[in-house]
């Protein structure tokens, strides 16, 4: 399919061609795919009967969904209508492209991705910075290692537009934002707190801040107004080597602006160091974002590829925006706890096991499952969909991810981190402090077979107080991993890693150290740039001086 001179016969419509939804109706048409537009506003019509003389306007929706030439349906109307109209087209077999929010509650949000996968049908989420030009370079960049690793990302969307009464300033003006850190983070947050403020309404907020903190260790913050002077479109992103500043309001030369500053450690002492700010060129990959997003669309129902912005996506999007909703409404209540409960719907079946048996002071999610004969410690948190076996032990200040499956008879110490789709088999050990990144793999059997049982053959595997496993990674059973080692993300751990060690490549080999604080040591003095710690070689691995 050739978008820009779309050979296709038109074969979308528009429903919805108001504030934002004209937009749509002009690019739609621009890439000679809008077949029809649909607007309740006897003037909206009008004008887009002038504006648009070869496209059919109508009023009526029920002949859009009856109509056989339409395969496609874009919704651009209130939020409120959002669910309803998208149902009703899916089950008329029509693709659906829906602006954002999904829907008003994760709820009807799910009905619509299963509805969608049943019809096989896309299902497609006006997210739209996903598609913007400078957010497509900055992941990029971050994904080169421009800034380092991801350690604090804020955003502020502020206006003076558009004042909505069907939803709240979260609802209309956070998704975007939302959306890009999902995308930023690459994981779901941990914590959600969100506090809303009312001035021109008594039950819907004008203003909201809202905190997510990652298991990974990254925080956000995400600041939303429609009472501010003027417009700003900001995005921060901080990084462990540098910075990016995401400007929506500048022209295209200054988007997106690289600042190389760094924080380092002198004499036990954070001292920032700044640098001179670096706009980045993304002239030879701009296109309007909305254009961009509605040809991804149309590949996407061209080619029956899932997009970037798919029901999915928007379902997790739903979902942070379901719990900072609640938040608000606990404070409004005057009830205040330091973690967002779980949402609601989330709740286990009736063969989920009862962990009524572990202490008030653990968290463990309502779809987590939580075997008899485990030992937890105390303010550990277990997420969705994990499942602890038998006889599994696991220290204080742990955090355990989503679709972990540990045991059983695996040991864990105190404040481990175990990040999503891992397995710690039995025969695996931990001790404290240590850093399992996503969907790094142990492994329990040497040579193993699928007709042969061969758990009396387990080689134990154990992984030393702090160091870190990145993600990817394979550790080949029977190793040990030194204290404070530094395992690189994709690496295979073929043999017994020191003290310290960097590892990086298949089979792991040593590059050099890691210091405590998981920086490179400087090997001319052996001393951390970063928090000065020294150190000193013994018995093949290091030690701090």
């Amino acid at each position: 399919m050739t978008l820009n001179s779309s050979p296709l016969t038109p074969h979308i419509a528009v429903v919805g061609a108001g504030y934002w939804g004209k937009n749509l109706v002009r690019n739609f048409y621009q890439l000679g795919v809008l077949k029809t537009i649909c607007d309740g506003a006897k003037h909206i019509r009008e004008d887009m009967a002038k504006t648009y003389r070869d496209v059919s306007v109508t009023d009526d929706i029920r002949g859009i969904l009856k109509d056989a030439d339409i395969k496609s349906v874009v919704i651009a109307t209130p939020v409120i209508h959002h669910y309803d109209i998208a149902e009703n087209a899916l089950k008329a077999g029509k693709h659906v492209f829906v602006e954002k929010p999904l829907s008003l509650n994760h709820t009807d949000g799910e009905k619509l991705v299963r509805l969608a996968a049943d019809k096989e049908k896309i299902l497609f989420v006006g997210h739209i910075l996903n598609y913007h030009a400078a957010v497509i370079r900055l992941k990029e960049m971050i994904r080169e290692g421009k800034i380092g690793r991801l350690q604090y990302i804020y955003s502020r969307r502020l206006s003076l537009g558009k004042i909505r009464r069907e939803e709240n300033i979260l609802w209309s003006f956070a998704p975007h934002d939302i959306s890009i850190i999902l995308s930023l983070t690459g994981e779901e947050p941990s914590y959600v707190d969100s506090v809303g403020s009312n001035f021109l309404h008594a039950r819907i907020a004008d203003v909201t801040m809202t905190n997510l903190k990652f298991p990974s260790g990254i925080g956000a913050h995400i600041f939303v107004s429609w009472l501010n002077p003027y417009k700003e479109q900001k995005l921060v992103i901080v990084g462990s080597s540098g910075m990016f500043v995401f400007d929506d309001t500048e022209p295209v030369e200054t988007k997106l602006v690289l600042y190389p500053h760094t924080i380092n450690w002198q004499n036990g002492l954070p001292i920032a160091n700044k640098a001179e700010s670096v706009p980045i060129d993304i002239k030879d990959i701009w296109e309007e974002p909305l254009k961009a997003e509605c040809k991804a669309f149309l590949a996407a129902v061209d080619t029956g590829i899932k997009p970037l912005t798919s029901g999915e996506e928007g379902l997790r999007v739903l979902k942070i925006l379901e719990l900072s909703q609640q938040s608000i409404e606990a404070k409004e209540r005057g009830v205040f706890t330091p973690h967002t409960p779980p949402l609601s719907h989330l709740t286990p079946d009736a063969s989920t096991p009862d962990p009524s048996h572990l202490t008030p002071d653990i968290f463990v999610h309502p779809t987590a499952i939580v075997d008899d004969n485990v030992t937890i410690g105390g303010k550990t948190k277990i997420w969705h969909y994990s499942h602890i076996l038998s006889k599994s032990k696991i220290g204080e200040y742990c955090n355990i991810g989503q679709n972990v499956v540990i045991g059983p008879d695996a040991v864990i110490g105190n404040k481990c981190k175990i990040q999503n789709n891992i397995s710690v088999y039995k025969g695996v050990t931990l001790e404290d402090g240590v850093f399992c990144g996503p969907s790094m793999v142990f492994t329990n059997i040497y040579n193993p077979r699928a007709e042969i049982g061969k758990m009396d053959q387990v080689r134990p595997t154990r992984v030393k107080k702090g160091a870190t496993l990145g993600a990817n990674c394979t550790i080949v059973c029977g190793h040990t991993i030194g204290s404070y080692a530094f395992i690189g993300a994709g690496a295979v751990v073929t043999k017994d890693v020191a003290d310290h060690a960097l590892m990086v490549g298949n089979p792991a080999r040593q590059i050099g150290w890691a210091c405590k604080c998981g920086e490179r040591i400087d090997e001319n003095n052996m001393t951390c740039p970063f928090c000065n710690k020294k150190y000193k070689t013994e018995n093949a691995g290091l030690i701090e001086e």
